[in-house]
């Protein structure tokens, strides 16, 4: 299923979701399996190295696999957020234009390099274009309220207006340096299929929402074939979910087995799953204890208990099928260079 590149409105976009409902799982990422006429790129696939908390993706460039996420983040939240991230280890940072925070992310990297507790190379910052921003005045407004000559990594946030173009200028960003990977976010298989076949270069990340209800393996597979490495966003189940997360009974029952906390059970199950993850949290304890995930490990057994959890539920949904309630976290998102 092929979607029209035409500007969306917020009315139109909730008119798609009564329309995708009819397709199902394809609003969740799970589309009908692209034509015969889709070439799959030949590149690497990713080398994930969980001991090391990198993975290598299709173009060489290392990726930490666990980081922060900044979304509903006020400026200076997201500032402290990022800069208590740093402070206990963190590298990978996570934010969007229509956050509208990148400006408070940006000061927190400014703070952690100023304080010596990393420099801009050590740090692995991403990126997204809203569909107002498809332009390289789009890219440039983006680093401006980053205060960075580049990002490591640039998505498409959504498949929302012209998708196609927006691909087209990221891809532009990163031939020009301006950004070191490029990624498609919440994008169906057929999304994905169209956009890679249009250019033929596959994203080197794919973002989508991920958690122990929305386990993601059929779409992990997916893009595994175009050597694009998975990432899962809401990894502890996002607001509103989580404290079901936390208080699950196998997550609980598991968490005591290990002596750990349950967010350390879900975050370590998604890394031993080869995923990528930035929990999100204004909490320094909470951003410390998400950091702190790779001194003990998950058995076959434990891992098969979690992998039962799965119900295929998304609780954000992508474009298609936001609620009411998702539309209006975002606002009347207007895009300023």
């Amino acid at each position: 299923m092929a979607f029209v590149n035409q500007p969306i409105t917020r009315r139109s976009i909730l008119g798609l979701g009564v329309g995708m409902a009819a397709f199902g799982l394809a609003a969740c990422g799970r589309a009908e399996a692209p034509g015969a006429e889709t070439t799959i790129p030949e590149v690497a696939n990713p080398s994930y190295d969980l001991a090391a908390g990198i993975v290598t993706l299709s173009n060489g460039v290392e990726m930490p696999i666990t980081g922060i996420g900044t979304y509903a983040l006020s400026p200076d939240e997201a500032a402290e957020s990022v800069y208590w991230c740093i402070e206990c280890g963190g590298r990978l940072i996570d934010t969007a234009a229509a956050y509208n925070n990148e400006e408070g992310v940006g000061r927190g990297i400014a703070q952690a390099i100023s304080d010596g507790l990393c420099s801009r190379e050590d740090l692995f910052v991403t990126t997204k274009l809203w569909q107002d921003g498809y332009s390289e005045q789009g890219v440039d407004g983006a680093l401006g309220r980053l205060g960075l000559d580049y990002v490591d990594l640039l998505f498409v946030h959504q498949a929302m207006g012209d998708y196609r173009h927006g691909y087209e200028v990221v891809l532009a960003a990163q031939e020009a340096g301006k950004a070191r990977c490029v990624g498609l976010s919440n994008h169906t298989d057929a999304q994905f299929a169209e956009v890679v076949d249009a250019f033929g270069v596959a994203p080197q990340v794919a973002q989508y929402e991920g958690h122990l209800h929305l386990q993601r393996h059929a779409a992990q597979g997916f893009v595994a074939q175009y050597g694009t490495q998975l990432e899962d966003w809401f990894p502890l189940g996002g607001k509103g979910n989580t404290a079901t997360f936390l208080g699950d009974e196998t997550v609980v029952a598991i968490a005591r087995e290990l002596g750990v906390s349950p967010a350390q059970v879900i975050e370590r199950w998604h890394l031993q799953e080869g995923r990528v993850i930035m929990p999100g949290s204004h909490n320094r304890d909470h951003i410390r204890e998400n950091m702190d995930v790779f001194g003990f490990a998950l058995d076959g057994d434990q891992m098969a208990r979690l992998r039962a959890l799965d119900t295929n539920s998304a609780y954000f949904g992508m474009v298609g099928a936001m609620s009411d309630e998702t539309l209006e976290a975002f606002g009347d998102y207007v895009f300023e260079a």
